[in-house]
């Protein structure tokens, strides 16, 4: 066989509509990628031309037709031909790939493309500093093909004129034109003005202001521009980004609303060398960090093609520790700095913050005798907890308030809601990495420690134990208060998770993967009976059972009977129904019987 290289050939008309209409989200982009054509032309005069110039960059929208004017470097004709009219070819990466792009913006020669997106026809006028003595006009439709012819004398810059498609007709008005420029440029160095305003970037970000600002000063201004950038919540304080050589610069703020274990409400905006390229960076930030806003720059990260997104590369890492950094160092400072604003923000973000406590250790620090914890006497401090419960904190991950719980409230004793986000856990951690003693209830080792030893001896345990016992039930005779409990009825909820999960319905209901993980733990599980009776010793009518007649013990142990399983209803677990018709029955016989 015989090979021969050939060329590949490009679909130059397919290739404009795909890189012209489907490179970019919204045609709002074509705004951000003009400007910024025309701010890199100044940034090259800068460069380049001796002579002294005041860089300026206007624009003007009228229905129909959005003009871009610059002062910058311009283009010669050959400029016209090598970098305009080639797609992805720029002057600014041939700069800055030779070590001189400091100021640019541009890399990807693929900017002006966005102009055929949402134009009928493409008008440029251009005097380049080079040869300020002549003038070009470039015209193109559809990006195919254009024309090229000398112009009249004209200032040094360029002139952009778009006569925009029906589909685009917003970039004719004003007031949105104005608002996406505030949105993408308010950053850039060289002045951005609209049919002849104020321009939109006149106001410096706080982080490096025009001249040196009070500290109450600075406040002001950073919460002022943090508004413009928080869709959702009003900001109670910001963090600056300590200033560095490689890392980011920019502004945090803790969003006012309140947040919860689920909220995700990150909200980061990315300039890159000056520019907005996305709003929506989320991933910079820590997933903790769900009532955290941000506006950072950086020379460092890399836009895609499109520049609406970033390139997740070592740089976006490194920024990413850099935010989490600064946050928690801020955060760290705040309590001393300003308490009222701490005890704000706790009173905003407790759930939040106590899950973000589980994730980092300097967290935990921080906020571990501030958070509270849900209980069944309301929230508390795990330092107020474990004074109220005698160094222990009692913790049940039962969806309802079981048995132990209730026993514990007779005795104003609170019980943590471990069910709810990260409170089990927390107290965990604060219990083995501080003081206090875990007791969770619903397992036996917890149990153990409500459901004191009884003194009867083994024949009277041996009698109570026959008289109520019941399938799937041990029955255990304890000690306990309040002493007019006769019984507790608790369901194991380690073993209501074994059996659950070695149920063939588990195997419905739950991925094979997750399903395999859940029973290689449950097998540690021993216990087999879902529930446990505790027959209290220290109660009267369990002790007088033993001195009344069998007849008598019959119709009491009739009654008590149903009762357990009104109490373990209570959890849950139990047949109410059929416990009420016991009950009920016992009840008639005792009315009945002489």
């Amino acid at each position: 066989m015989t090979s021969t290289l050939e060329k590949t050939r490009v679909d130059l008309a397919g290739l404009m509509r795909v890189l012209g209409e489907a490179l970019y989200s919204t045609p709002h982009v074509a705004i951000r990628e003009l400007v910024q054509n025309a701010h890199d032309s100044c940034a090259r005069r800068a460069l380049e031309d001796p002579a002294p110039f005041e860089p300026a960059i206007a624009l003007n929208a009228t229905p129909g037709k959005l003009t871009i004017t610059d002062n910058g470097a311009g283009l010669t004709l050959a400029e016209i031909h090598a970098y305009l009219a080639t797609v992805g070819a720029g002057y600014t990466r041939t700069m800055r790939d030779d070590g001189k792009g400091e100021g640019l913006i541009g890399y990807f020669g693929l900017g002006f493309l966005s102009a055929f997106a949402v134009s009928e026809k493409i008008e440029v006028w251009t005097c380049s500093y080079q040869s300020p003595h002549l003038a070009h006009r470039f015209v193109s439709r559809s990006g195919e093909t254009y024309t090229v012819e000398v112009a009249g004398p004209r200032p040094v810059g360029t002139e952009l004129t778009l006569t925009l498609r029906a589909q685009a007709p917003e970039l004719g008005d004003a007031e949105v034109v104005h608002s996406r420029l505030q949105q993408y440029c308010c950053l850039l160095r060289y002045p951005i003005s609209l049919n002849g305003g104020t321009p939109v970037n006149a106001s410096k970000p706080p982080w490096r202001p025009a001249a040196e600002l009070s500290p109450l000063r600075l406040r002001a201004l950073s919460l002022e521009f943090a508004r413009r950038f928080e869709r959702t919540f009003d900001p109670i304080v910001t963090f600056p980004l300590p200033a560095s050589d490689t890392g980011p610069a920019g502004l945090l703020w803790i969003q006012d609303g309140g947040s919860y274990a689920s909220s995700d409400n990150r909200n980061i905006s990315v300039f890159v060398r000056g520019m907005l390229i996305s709003d929506d960076e989320r991933d910079l930030l820590p997933r903790w960090a769900g009532f955290i806003g941000g506006v950072i720059e950086s020379q460092r990260l890399q836009p895609t093609a499109s520049r609406e997104s970033l390139i997740k590369d070592a740089a976006y890492d490194e920024h990413a520790q850099a935010l989490r950094q600064c946050l928690i160092e801020s955060l760290s400072k705040l309590p001393g700095h300003d308490p009222a604003t701490w005890r704000r923000v706790l009173a905003r973000h407790n759930e939040a913050l106590l899950g973000a406590a589980l994730v980092d250790n300097r967290l935990f620090e921080l906020v571990a005798d501030e958070v509270t914890v849900p209980t069944t006497e309301g929230d508390f401090t795990l330092g107020a907890l474990l004074e109220r419960a005698r160094g222990k904190v009692y913790v049940t991950q039962a969806d309802r308030v079981g048995v132990e719980s209730l026993l514990l409230r007779a005795l104003k004793l609170p019980v943590v809601l471990g069910s709810r986000f990260g409170a089990a856990a927390f107290c965990m951690k604060y219990t083995r990495d501080r003081r206090g003693e875990l007791v969770m209830l619903g397992t036996q080792a917890g149990d153990g420690r409500v459901f004191q030893a009884s003194d009867l001896d083994a024949g009277r345990v041996a009698l109570l134990q026959r008289w109520f016992a019941a399938p799937d039930r041990e029955v255990l005779v304890r000690r306990f208060e309040p002493d007019f409990l006769p019984f507790a009825l608790v369901i194991d909820r380690d073993a209501e998770l074994k059996r659950s999960l070695e149920s063939d319905e588990a195997d419905r209901r739950i991925g094979q993967a997750v399903l395999g993980l859940a029973r290689h733990f449950t097998r540690t599980i021993t216990a087999t009976t879902l529930t446990r009776m505790y027959v209290n010793a220290a109660n009267p009518v369990i002790t007088a059972l033993f001195a009344c007649d069998d007849a008598t013990r019959a119709r009491v142990i009739g009654l008590l009977r149903p009762f357990g399983e009104l109490l373990a209803g209570t959890q849950g677990g139990g047949n109410i129904e059929s416990a009420l018709k016991v009950f009920g029955a016992s009840m008639l016989e005792i009315i009945r019987k002489p």
